[in-house]
Parts: C-alpha cells; sequence; structure tokens
C-alpha cells in the first residue's frame, strides 16, 4: 500500500481542525494544483481516512442513512436531553405546537410532565403517549399510515388533518444539516410530511446534535433560510455556527 507523504498528513491535520476541507483552501496552503489534491483526496479516502464531496472532503460521512428509532435512542443521548431541555425555553402557556418525530423529540415530551396549558400537535404515537401524563396538555394525534421504524405517522392522510391547523411553533428533528442543500431526513414521505408541518407553523425550531451538521439525508425539506433556530451542542464548530447565523438561523446550544 502506498505511504502517506508529508502533504497527506497536512491534509488530515486540517482535517481534524475543521471537520470539513475545500480543495481551492488546500491548493493556496499546501502551494500545489487542484489535480494533485483531489489526487491525494481520493487517496485517502481510498484507505478510509476521509469521505470525499462536492468541492472537498469531510471527516465524516456527508450522507444521512436511515436508523430504527431504537437505535437511534443509544446515540448521543446526553445532547439530546441537553438539547430537549433548552427548547423548553421557547414553549410558553397557551402555545399551539407541532412536536414531529424523532428521540429528541420524546426528551421533550418527558419535560413537559408539568407543564400547560398547552396544545400540542404530533405525528409522533411515543410522544402522545408520553403527553397523556399531563391533564393539561391537549393532544391532538395525527392519522394515517404508521411508518414502524420511527413510530410516528406519514402520509396524505396526516397531511390532510395538519392543514387544518395553524400553530405558534414547530419542533423538528432531522437527519441533516447543509448549508446549501438544507434540513433534511432519511425518509422522502417524512421530509414530505416536515414540510407541511413548516407551512402550517409561526416558527420552525429544528433540534438536532452537531453530528448532524453538514450531512444530507435523501430527503429535503426545506432551505436554511426558512428555519427560526437551531438548537444543537457544543460540538459545532465556529465557523459552522457562522455560516448558520449568515443565512439567518438562530443558533442556540
Amino acid at each position: 500500500m502506498e505511504k502517506l507523504i508529508p502533504r497527506h498528513d497536512a491534509i488530515l491535520k486540517e482535517l481534524d481542525e475543521k471537520g470539513h476541507v475545500l480543495v481551492q483552501d488546500l491548493c493556496e496552503k499546501l502551494n500545489v494544483s487542484s489535480v494533485t489534491i483531489r489526487k491525494d483526496l481520493n487517496f485517502l479516502e481510498s484507505i478510509g481516512l476521509l469521505f470525499r464531496n462536492h468541492g472537498g472532503a469531510s471527516k465524516q460521512l456527508r450522507y444521512a442513512y436511515e436508523k430504527n428509532v431504537v437505535e437511534k435512542e443509544s446515540i448521543n443521548v446526553e445532547a439530546k436531553q441537553a438539547i430537549a431541555k433548552a427548547a423548553l425555553s421557547l414553549i410558553q402557556e397557551n402555545d399551539c405546537i407541532i412536536l414531529a418525530s424523532g428521540t429528541t423529540m420524546h426528551y421533550l415530551a418527558r419535560m413537559l410532565v408539568n407543564f400547560g396549558p398547552l396544545t400540542v400537535l404530533t405525528s409522533s404515537l411515543r410522544v402522545a403517549i408520553e403527553l397523556c401524563n399531563n391533564p393539561n396538555i391537549n393532544i391532538i394525534q395525527l392519522g394515517g399510515e404508521v411508518r414502524k421504524s420511527s413510530t410516528s405517522i406519514v402520509g396524505s392522510i396526516s397531511e390532510g388533518i395538519l392543514r387544518q391547523f395553524s400553530c405558534n411553533k414547530l419542533f423538528l428533528g432531522v437527519d441533516g444539516i447543509d448549508v446549501e442543500f438544507g434540513i433534511s431526513t432519511s425518509n422522502a414521505a417524512e421530509a414530505h410530511l416536515n414540510q407541511v408541518m413548516m407551512e402550517c407553523a409561526d416558527q420552525t425550531i429544528i433540534l438536532a446534535d452537531s453530528s448532524k451538521l453538514n450531512k444530507k439525508g435523501f430527503g429535503k425539506i426545506a432551505l436554511l433560510d426558512q428555519v427560526d433556530y437551531l438548537i444543537t451542542d457544543d460540538g459545532i464548530s465556529v465557523e459552522e455556527h457562522i455560516k448558520l447565523e449568515e443565512v439567518g438561523v438562530n443558533v442556540i446550544k
């Protein structure tokens, strides 16, 4: 196998520091051609040290794949709980809110146990069950096709019901956040339902840990200029924070 050369080490060091590198920036920093950098990145990807993407490379795979809700519950648990707790500060008494599906929404629902009065419209079966413990919360469960992997409702029936309502805020979990592509999820039907949710809410609040940044899911939901808040964790880099603020997203961590 071909050995790493000093230029490869320099690329990997830059990647460790930033999480994502651009071909153009590496050309300027290392004083070599774009052809050379692309060959370097292809080689480093071939031995599993990075992932190539449009215009550069990332430390992590930029495409999100679908995971079962049980699998998701064991990933970044502390960060998700902290994000859910931060989301509470954006909920006020007598709000009418939408809680989408996802493990972070489950944590948020549990934290609403002593909250109210409140009206919650949700596509998540597990969120609805959690909220049943609070007599001060009026729950509207969307009906329709059950997506078993996420224990949530999707499809035209749920979208039709949703369009009958207008809510203050939407709390939405996503699988990917990319400055150019926007917010996305790994399931197309879920993405379409999320689009309708955004149409029915005055504000869209994304709850996503930093592992979702610089990733894309199969189903695009919306561009970032349609997002009001992103609640995330300290794993977000200064560069990512600035880019999100520049497109109008208020970042809370």
